[in-house]
């Protein structure tokens, strides 16, 4: 399900229709269309619920963008675009049997979980699913990785982990140095630091700057 729910970040076409709103750059679109389920939700709340930003970030687009547009016609313009973009890619198989069968079982599994402790797949939820074939298995496919996404934040809480100290756990689980990770590479130098020495200072950073046998066993 991931490649039809990483579209709104992936493709051309839904980033064209968030620009035709009046967005002039990517992370504007981002939050706009992310956080668009919340209603005009302040700054504090988006960062609470999509937890791995940097201090500050949020609060850069949040509100700001609801002075572009609407978190109705956001949410309408990335629908629309992520439908252009499926038909692009998936040419003639929309309108076959299978793939219809595969949006009504994708609907069907999306709008069975629950709701507890699942924010933004809640608010995800609250929106009609849409009577279009396609419109349906792209919101089922978000409504999943909302669900997911919840669900991480929850283990990572569970964990101690905060949301930078995740995006280094990952790019060193991947081998690659924390400092090259393109979600936090572009922080001041001393804040990637510091995040990194109380990574360490708590064991999850060996002395080579890699992941300790502890810190694996937190990621994992």
């Amino acid at each position: 399900v991931e490649p039809i729910g990483v579209i709104p970040y992936s493709a051309d076409e839904p980033n064209e229709a968030m620009f035709a709103l009046g967005f002039t750059n990517y992370w504007d679109t981002y939050f706009a269309g992310r956080a668009a389920p919340l209603g005009l939700a302040t700054a504090e709340v988006v960062d609470a619920l999509f937890y791995n930003f940097a201090p500050g970030e949020v609060a850069r687009h949040i509100p700001k963008v609801w002075r572009t547009t609407t978190p109705e016609a956001a949410i309408a313009a990335r629908q629309a675009g992520c439908v252009k973009a499926l038909r692009r890619i998936l040419g003639d198989h929309v309108d076959s049997p299978g793939f219809a069968r595969a949006a009504e079982l994708l609907t069907k599994a999306a709008t069975s979980a629950p709701f507890e402790g699942r924010p933004m797949y809640a608010a995800l939820r609250a929106i009609p699913i849409p009577d279009d074939v396609v419109a349906r298995l792209f919101h089922a496919a978000s409504l999943l990785r909302e669900h997911r996404g919840d669900g991480h934040i929850a283990a990572l809480m569970i964990e101690g982990v905060g949301g930078l100290e995740a995006h280094v756990l990952f790019a060193l689980d991947m081998g690659m140095p924390a400092e090259k990770f393109g979600r936090i590479h572009h922080l001041p130098a001393a804040q990637l630091a510091a995040v990194i020495d109380g990574m360490r200072d708590r064991g999850l950073i060996g002395d080579g700057g890699w992941l300790s046998d502890p810190g694996r066993a937190v990621k994992q």
